[in-house]
């Protein structure tokens, strides 16, 4: 059987030369090759070379001089460079035992499955290795809260939080896969239909090097849980409450330095256009910049719709202060909740952002796909 282990590295130049030795002794009855998907700052990719020039197995290095989609995306790019029939996916800092290999292939012949997750949640499993108790904690309420917001998809999965799996190769689509930050797994799991075993595994402690894990990543992973469950509305949801809240507080600021209500209005609708846009750009609709018309245009797009929407807020706001002689402030927040709901129903149903993103020529069946639920 032809095996790919993919392992994506990130500044473990110490752990390489064990890694390989450990994982060629456990795959001595396999035609195995390992794919090191690299993005670190240090001397690792030339520490990896090193290495394989020496080893058993074949060993090549995919070296992102500017990585995307972080951990996941490396997996990503390994998986897309495989060779093998299977592919391993496993960290580089040992915390994931290579003698474990053979024990998952074994387990996707003999139960026919599609992936094999090495769980630590399972009897014989163990998180010993995450360091503190506050690791622990975070790791735990993780795994509820994704099986909780996917109960069907991860039925049949205990840990879909682990990185250290194996997955049969034609079984996934790798093109709708849309990795951020660490969690590859849940990606696959989520997004493509497979069958799932387990084996239950001991996660080690780490032997060199220091955890990659931090607040950024906690951010990274509840907003890929908000795009799985949710699909682009969460973001764009997300951007515009916040726009709503700064519209008041613009507004708010504007009215107690002197500035008429109506001029304020204006100035506020104009601001928060921008960076809504600019945020939406960035952060939920990144991925269509390529395909979509000039920045300009998608710009002139947007002011232009929401401008319409502002401008028709901004009068019936006058009309309702100047005759019912009702609070500005209070008036233009009941406004603006009714013209948030309104966009967000707009947007469901691909309204304003098709408009805005629309593809240029042969793009357009994939970006009506991408514009539904994730």
């Amino acid at each position: 059987m032809k095996v790919s282990i993919v392992i994506p590295t990130y500044n473990e130049a110490p752990n390489i030369a064990e890694l390989v030795a450990r994982i060629s002794d456990a795959t001595t009855n396999y035609d195995a090759e390992i794919i090191f998907v690299d993005d670190s700052s240090d001397d690792t990719p030339q520490v990896i070379v090193h290495v394989g020039n020496t080893a058993r197995l074949p060993v090549r290095i995919i070296h992102r001089s500017t990585p995307i989609g972080g951990l996941a995306g490396a997996v990503l790019a390994g998986i897309a460079a495989s060779g093998g029939k299977w592919c391993i996916v496993m960290d580089g800092d040992l915390q994931h035992p290579p003698e474990m290999i053979p024990i998952l292939l074994a387990a996707a012949a003999s139960e026919h499955a599609d992936v094999v997750v090495a769980s630590r949640n399972l009897d014989g499993g163990s998180s010993g290795g995450l360091a503190g108790i506050s690791r622990h904690i975070v790791s735990n309420a993780a795994n509820l809260l994704t099986r909780a917001m996917f109960p069907v998809r991860l039925q049949n999965c205990t840990d879909p939080m682990t990185g250290f799996f194996a997955v049969r190769r034609a079984t996934i689509d790798v093109s709708v896969l849309q990795p951020r930050g660490f969690k590859i797994l849940l990606e696959i799991l989520v997004r493509n239909t497979v069958t799932v075993a387990e084996e239950p595994f001991v996660f080690g402690e780490r032997q060199a090097g220091v955890s990659k894990a931090d607040f950024r990543q906690g951010v990274r992973f509840v907003t890929q849980l908000a795009a799985l469950r949710f699909g682009r509305v969460s973001g764009f949801a997300t951007i515009g409450a916040a726009g709503a809240v700064a519209n008041l507080i613009i507004m708010a600021g504007l009215q107690a330095l002197g500035v008429w209500y109506i001029a304020a209005a204006i100035i506020f609708a104009a601001v928060t256009i921008v960076g809504n846009f600019l945020l939406q750009e960035r952060f939920v609709f990144r991925d269509l910049r390529g395909p979509a018309a000039s920045g300009y245009i998608r710009f002139a797009r947007f002011f232009a719709f929401n401008g319409i929407e502002a401008t028709v807020r901004t009068a019936v706001l006058w009309a309702v202060v100047a005759t019912a002689a009702l609070p500005e402030i209070a008036t233009q927040a009941v406004l603006i909740g009714i013209g948030f709901i309104l966009r967000f129903v707009h947007h469901s149903q691909r309204g304003t952002s098709m408009a805005v993103w629309s593809p240029r020529g042969p793009h357009k069946s994939l970006h009506a796909k991408s514009l539904g639920r994730e």
